[in-house]
């Protein structure tokens, strides 16, 4: 018999406090912060869904990896075993590690990057699309039109556009020096990609002789929407998918502090010998030995652990219906939010939710901010702050106005989410009270960070 309830499939283990605070104390610590919820203290934060990057909690056979970890500077063992991990679920033929997927992202572009060149994509994330733009390439978004409509229900509305892929390869011949598809895409609500869509962007990249890489970081994820919602897959593993997956690519980024279970970490894996020759020596000069990339051994191990864990059937589960368990109620509640419900986190439609704001008064700045002044629930604007500033210098809307309550894993009980939807809803009631936002400071790149805000009274 099953029942309703999906219980966490793990006991707590050791709890850590939440300091509670007041709105006022709240009201202050954000005008402190200029309205930058990245520069609040955590200390001051109840629920903190800003990011599920490093965020999660590590289970008691990942600690029991740390102490097993060896921090030799060259031919770690504890490398091996990482190495092997890897390769259990992404067989190829290079691995290298770095400190984070960032990292990866580095050294990939500046190996493959340049003026000149076009990277297309789903849809890029941010520290990717800047990494790119650093060297002087453009990055491009191709995602299918439902990935850029909140309310569709279409289930892979991470596909990559096929149709628009393929005019942009005959249009970019010779310039295009990767394709890559994130998995689950983040920027257009934690959305799937298919194995078909996978399949069919391979068979382009190959036609025109152009390698496909993944940027992979919520790979089980991804790999546990195909199970559920892709024809002819409900019967496989998660891991059988992964590989799959993996092997329609010639490489990819990572960024362990998602899906493997990871503090911190990463790694950049790919088939092709010179170009993996290439990103070992930028990896000495920036990063470490190739044989621990900016980690220590004890990372190493604990994300070994982690990719076991993450591909278990019971906890994926549990992951994806707890996230569907808090976009459901406040669908239930009126609050618009991206659908189908993503796998690591609910996106508010802040656009919808506050469409007397314009976009270039940053709406979905405006709710993040309302979210933690009410309740203390730190989210993450995914939209015009995030997106809005062009490589010239110009500003424009992005696609979509979201905010991001992404939830770490094995951290929140269900009583935390019901509060989280509580908060929600009183923001709801009160919407068209909240005002704009303008910049005050900002930086040239990857501005959302550090940039300040006053509201527009």
């Amino acid at each position: 018999m099953e029942f309703k309830t999906i219980i966490e499939p793990f006991r707590i283990h050791s709890v850590a406090p939440l300091r509670m605070t007041t709105p006022g104390q709240r009201q202050q610590a954000v005008a402190a912060a200029g309205y930058n919820l990245f520069a609040l203290h955590s200390d001051d934060v109840m629920i903190d869904l800003l990011t599920d990057s490093g965020t999660g909690a590590m289970s008691r056979d990942q600690w029991a990896a740390i102490q097993h970890g060896d921090e030799s500077y060259a031919g770690s063992p504890s490398f091996e075993i990482f190495r092997s991990a890897v390769q259990e679920l992404f067989p190829f033929k290079h691995v290298i590690p770095t400190h984070q997927g960032r990292a990866a992202e580095k050294i990939i572009f500046t190996a493959i990057g340049g003026k000149g060149r076009v990277i297309p994509s789903n849809t890029h994330f941010d520290t990717t699309r800047a990494n790119i733009e650093y060297t002087g390439a453009a990055a491009v978004d191709l995602v299918i039109a439902q990935g850029r409509d909140a309310a569709s229900l279409h289930p892979f509305k991470g596909n990559m556009d096929v149709a628009a892929l393929a005019a942009f390869l005959d249009e970019h011949a010779g310039q295009v020096p990767a394709v890559f598809v994130t998995i689950t895409n983040n920027s257009g609500g934690g959305q799937p990609v298919s194995l078909e869509n996978l399949r069919q962007t391979r068979d382009l990249c190959r036609r025109h002789g152009v390698p496909l890489f993944l940027d992979a970081c919520r790979f089980a994820e991804n790999a546990w929407f195909i199970r559920e919602r892709e024809p002819g897959q409900h019967d496989r593993t998660v891991a059988d998918i992964v590989r799959e997956m993996a092997c329609l690519a010639d490489g990819m980024t990572m960024s362990a502090k998602k899906d493997p279970m990871g503090n911190i970490g990463g790694w950049l894996a790919l088939n092709d010998d010179e170009l993996a020759e290439q990103c070992r020596n930028l990896l000495i000069l920036t990063e470490g030995f190739p044989t621990y990339g900016g980690l220590a051994g004890r990372d190493l191990e604990a994300l070994a652990q982690g990719l076991k864990e993450v591909v278990d059937h019971d906890y994926l589960r549990y992951r994806i219906r707890s996230t569907a368990y808090l976009g459901e109620a406040l669908l239930a509640s009126g609050v618009p939010v991206v659908q189908p419900i993503g796998g690591h986190a609910v996106y508010l439609d802040a656009r919808t939710l506050l469409a007397h704001i314009p976009p270039l008064q940053y709406p979905g700045q405006a709710l993040a901010v309302a979210l933690y002044e009410a309740g203390g629930v730190r989210g993450c604007e995914i939209g015009t702050v995030m997106f809005g500033r062009q490589a010239d210098g110009s500003e424009r809307p992005a696609a979509l106005d979201l905010v991001r309550l992404a939830i770490p894993r094995r951290t929140y009980t269900q009583s935390h989410i019901d509060y989280v939807i509580e908060v929600c809803q009183h923001v709801a009631g009160i919407a068209r009270q909240l005002p704009g936002y303008r910049i005050v400071a900002e930086p040239k790149q990857l501005r959302h960070f550090t940039a300040r805000f006053e509201p527009l009274r």
